[in-house]
């Protein structure tokens, strides 16, 4: 068991989500999971604050850490406790789904309305509405419609 103190006043490399006390490994690093999360903050407009790989404060005994997630306006505080408008995770080929659903439904628990999940090996796209994960056809759009991403862009020829 970790303290939340120890786990707030640490470095990981890298970064790690914090659950209940416990800590647990994000799968990053493949060169697929890192273009795709390039691409992604350079096709999101301006007007709005993006942070990737950012330290959420979920609930009080959990912290996660997505691999990007927008805002309306950037938040004040270092370690980000307000719901973000959009938290995107994209899955590495070790990713477990069970794994995944917990953190989905830690980002919804905390109200953030648009939570997206990106599979880049198999191309795809999906939503999470708080039930379920609907997978996108043509585009990503925000609940509000504020923010639309084509899925052509996102997953564009050759990679």
């Amino acid at each position: 068991m970790v303290p939340v103190g120890e786990y707030l006043s640490s470095v990981y490399e890298p970064e790690m989500d914090f659950v209940d006390g416990e800590l647990e490994n994000r799968n990053v690093g493949e060169k697929d999971h890192s273009k795709l999360q390039a691409r992604l903050i350079k096709l999101l407009p301006d007007g709005f604050a993006v942070f990737p790989e950012v330290r959420i404060q979920v609930s009080p005994t959990r912290f996660r850490v997505p691999d990007v997630c927008v805002y309306l306006a950037e938040p004040e505080e270092q370690v980000f406790t307000s719901a973000p408008f959009v938290v995107i995770e994209i899955l590495s080929p070790e990713d477990r789904m069970s794994r995944m659903q917990r953190k989905i439904e830690d980002y919804w628990r905390m109200g953030c309305p648009n939570v997206w999940i990106l599979d880049p090996w198999r191309r795809k796209a999906y939503r999470y509405d708080g039930n379920a994960m609907i997978e996108a056809l043509e585009a990503l759009t925000t609940d509000d419609s504020r923010l639309r991403l084509g899925l052509n862009a996102i997953f564009p020829e050759g990679r």
